[in-house]
């Protein structure tokens, strides 16, 4: 397909481009339209409007009936608070420690594939966001931005692995992303092969992208993307690729070349021992959602797992990663345990910790974030839910998320009574 389609042609002239409505700064943005966003999701529904359907169906939208994804933020409901009166909590801070890094709250950007053809270079802006806000940043492997830009932006941002099983090709992955300077790498599992997004093809989104009247009825009458995202990007950079796929460059995002989704569902846990032996720092296996798998992470060197049904994008039914959470925590030894999926308050980060989580990621509301303000977006809601956090441990009685156990937590669901064990086993 023509990397430069003529749907496009007149944007790429257009003098507004360059700005696009983009808010540009933290401290102008938050007087204006950001003032506003008052939690996470104000900005899917800033959002809903703005973006053409195909690309925030992209976004928002799950696998075929929507169960996974649904269960997901639907599992924080099973659990009520029993905070604690009278203590003195004026000293209270979100910081926490991971990987021999302390960071200003226990929450992470997560990988988001493609993120810059909704929000413009919308990577660089997550990783200078979470730079700012002293946060990790997971860069994903189906990036358009090179891993290579995003660590130059943000020299602790992690990068997250799509790997085929053929161990030439992990060897030369893990090449480049070491020698470009990365310290946590990311091995995604629960993709053997892609979901039925079904949502995507009624909403006329594909890869690669074909030029339907339906696709460009929905670009022409969203001028804000078309000029702001696609033409901008045309413009300043050219056809976006897939550049981090493989340890070379990839296909154009508008080409019928396939990416690296070849082989992937040979890869084993013999790979995972293979890159075990040859990365030097962190370890970490995304997309388990089997206790057993933890036990089997844990003996093939994983220095933490991310328990994560793909945002409910893979396969659908899956298990909420909530609701498997105290199971796996008793499993998990010296590994460090990261909540994906659901979480869009304070209050469900607090709870995934007193459940035995040392950590949590979300996604999908920091790139809407993104599409809705760039960097300042993205600092805008790190910062709500960085006080959300803060305002709920006072309201709980505890000054660090360290003190959270099963004892905060009991189930809210009607005729289950699950007594409180004390502590989950949280290092």
């Amino acid at each position: 397909m023509n990397d430069s389609p003529a749907v496009l042609s007149a944007s790429l002239t257009a003098a507004s481009v360059p700005d696009a409505g983009v808010v540009r700064g933290p401290a102008a943005a938050a007087g204006g339209k950001l003032a506003a966003i008052l939690a996470l999701d104000d900005f899917q529904r800033a959002c809903r409007g703005s973006l053409p359907r195909m690309i925030y169906q992209y976004v928002a939208g799950g696998v075929e009936t929507g169960s996974a994804m649904r269960n997901g933020q639907a599992s924080y409901e099973d659990y009520g608070f029993t905070p604690r009166a009278l203590i003195d909590t004026s000293r209270r801070h979100a910081r926490t420690a991971l990987f021999g890094q302390t960071y200003d709250a226990p929450f992470a950007i997560g990988p988001l594939g493609g993120a810059a053809f909704v929000a413009y270079r919308a990577d660089i802006a997550l990783a200078r966001a979470a730079r700012s806000s002293n946060i990790p940043m997971i860069l994903s492997a189906s990036s358009l931005i090179r891993l290579e830009d995003v660590i130059a932006a943000n020299p602790n941002a992690w990068f997250q692995a799509y790997l085929a099983g053929d161990f030439t090709r992990i060897d030369r992955m893990l090449d480049r992303v070491e020698a470009a300077g990365y310290r946590n790498l990311v091995v995604t599992v629960d993709t053997p092969i892609l979901g039925n997004r079904e949502h995507n093809i009624r909403s006329g989104f594909s890869m690669p992208i074909r030029l339907t009247p339906k696709v460009m009825v929905q670009s022409a009458t969203h001028p804000r993307w078309l000029l702001g995202v696609v033409g901008r990007t045309f413009l300043r950079h050219g056809s976006p690729h897939f550049e981090n796929t493989e340890a070379e460059r990839g296909p154009p995002m508008m080409s019928r070349a396939l990416r690296n989704t070849v082989a992937r569902d040979q890869l084993s846990w013999r790979h995972i021992e293979h890159i075990r032996k040859r990365w030097r720092g962190p370890l970490v296996i995304k997309g388990l959602i089997s206790p057993r798998d933890t036990i089997l992470a844990r003996e093939s060197g994983a220095d933490g797992i991310i328990l994560s049904n793909h945002g409910g994008r893979q396969l659908d039914h899956a298990m909420a990663p909530l609701r498997v959470l105290p199971e796996v925590a008793a499993h998990k030894g010296a590994m460090k345990v990261i909540v994906d999926g659901g979480i869009r308050r304070g209050t469900d980060v607090l709870k995934a910790l007193a459940l035995g989580a040392d950590f949590t990621l979300l996604g999908r509301p920091f790139l809407f974030a993104a599409s809705y303000a760039g960097q300042a977006g993205v600092e805008r809601a790190v910062a709500i839910l960085t006080e959300e956090i803060r305002r709920d441990m006072a309201l709980l009685g505890v000054n660090t998320v360290t003190e959270l156990d099963t004892s905060f937590v009991c189930d809210a669901r009607p005729g289950v009574v699950v007594a409180p064990t004390g502590a989950s086993g949280r290092a």
